[in-house]
């Protein structure tokens, strides 16, 4: 019998996040209503800051901060060349320049002993990210960011319920930002966040995201550039149901990342990822490392073997720096970050979801432990 595909991610949708979609569709407001106050107003509650700005993707929360804060041409911002490539072309939009640092090689987030030849007279910002779920060490980003007097961005996109020495992620540095994408802990389909406890970098996201129109929210009166980054109610409902189940989501995934780490334990050249003990981790994605012995071809193998067995996975992520086009903009090449590249060469994201049962992981454990063999052997 042929074993069930097993997905990469899988959104989970409830009754309820249905009917709090249809319950928008039978009101008046399609578009700037109560339902995205209300998501705004929860999700500002839960991280523990003052103000929420809902927009239409976690790459538009940031491009809004970049802007907000006035960063520009001639201005570099520090960030991590492993991430998505938003925390990267969030920069350029703005003509500024991406200052990459390599990361830390456990937590995979920027490696703040790495920044100090980083940050230079030019640095207007610092954009760290919380990296799979894992924060990075807000300690002592802030005290950099301090000392150099420069902002301090925190990309959470995917660490909404994760904490850092108990306080929540979102709330570091001048502002944080979340990406609601169907393979997020929670999702409104295409959807993000401003959080912060910063009124006027606020008000300005706030303006911004709907064509820049003046604070009194006047229609057809427009006071600065803008744009239409707007979510809709139906996203903002669906956002705000889930949101009211996020600590269980949060438990779930917790539990099959626990599934994993139990599974993998004595499975010889994998590593596991790591979390540090002042962590509390939302699990966003499972990613494993092969031991560094083994090549990029290796894990190619690896995850060729898996797909063949109707297990869906991904290198994740693949380093920024050697992307094509920041290649041509940057002039970056191979060998300038070895832990970033490393990583990239040896990372496999495996299936990953709430609604993973045991006996689901432990089928991707026993062909990963085949096809990790092959290599050991071959």
């Amino acid at each position: 019998m042929t074993e069930p595909f097993l997905p990469l991610a899988k959104h989970e949708i409830r009754p309820a996040d249905i009917e709090a979609v249809c319950d928008v569709l039978r009101s008046p407001w399609l578009a700037l209503g109560p339902a995205t106050e209300a998501f705004e107003r929860a999700l500002a509650d839960y991280v523990g800051v003052r103000h929420g700005i809902a927009v239409s993707s976690g790459t538009s929360a940031l491009h809004l901060l970049i802007r907000a804060l006035g960063i520009g041409p001639g201005d570099e911002v520090v960030t991590t060349p492993f991430s998505f490539i938003a925390s990267t072309s969030c920069i350029l939009f703005e003509r500024a320049t991406p200052v990459f640092v390599d990361i830390d090689p456990t937590t995979l987030c920027i490696d703040p002993k790495r920044l100090d030849e980083a940050v230079t007279p030019r640095t207007k910002a610092i954009l760290a990210v919380d990296v799979f779920g894992h924060p990075a060490d807000w300690d002592r980003l802030e005290s950099i960011a301090g000392e150099a007097n420069v902002a301090l961005i925190e990309d959470s996109a995917e660490a909404l319920g994760s904490e850092w020495s108990g306080k929540r992620c979102g709330s570091f540095g001048r502002a944080g930002i979340f990406g609601f994408y169907p393979n997020k802990q929670i999702t409104t389909g295409e959807g993000g966040m401003i959080v912060t406890d910063d009124d006027d970098l606020a008000a300005l996201c706030r303006s911004m995201t709907n064509q820049g129109r003046d604070d009194r929210g006047e229609w057809l009166s427009h006071v600065r550039l803008g744009y239409n980054y707007r979510i809709d109610e139906m996203s903002s409902a669906l956002g705000a149901s889930q949101l009211r189940r996020l600590e269980a989501i949060v438990e779930r995934r917790a539990r099959i990342a626990a599934a994993y780490d139990s599974a993998l334990a004595a499975l010889p050249g994998v590593v596991a990822p790591a979390v540090q003990p002042n962590v509390r981790m939302s699990w966003f994605v499972y990613v494993v490392r092969l031991a560094e012995r083994f090549t990029r071809a290796d894990r190619d193998a690896v995850l060729s073997a898996l797909q063949a067995e109707g297990i869906a996975c991904r290198a994740y992520f693949s380093p920024i720096h050697l992307q094509p086009y920041i290649r041509e903009t940057l002039g970056t090449r191979p060998g300038q970050f070895p832990v970033t590249e490393g990583v990239g060469d040896r990372a496999v994201a495996l299936p990953f979801f709430p609604e993973m049962s045991e006996d689901d992981v432990r089928r991707v454990v026993d062909t990963l432990d085949r096809a990790v063999g092959t290599r050991r052997s071959g």
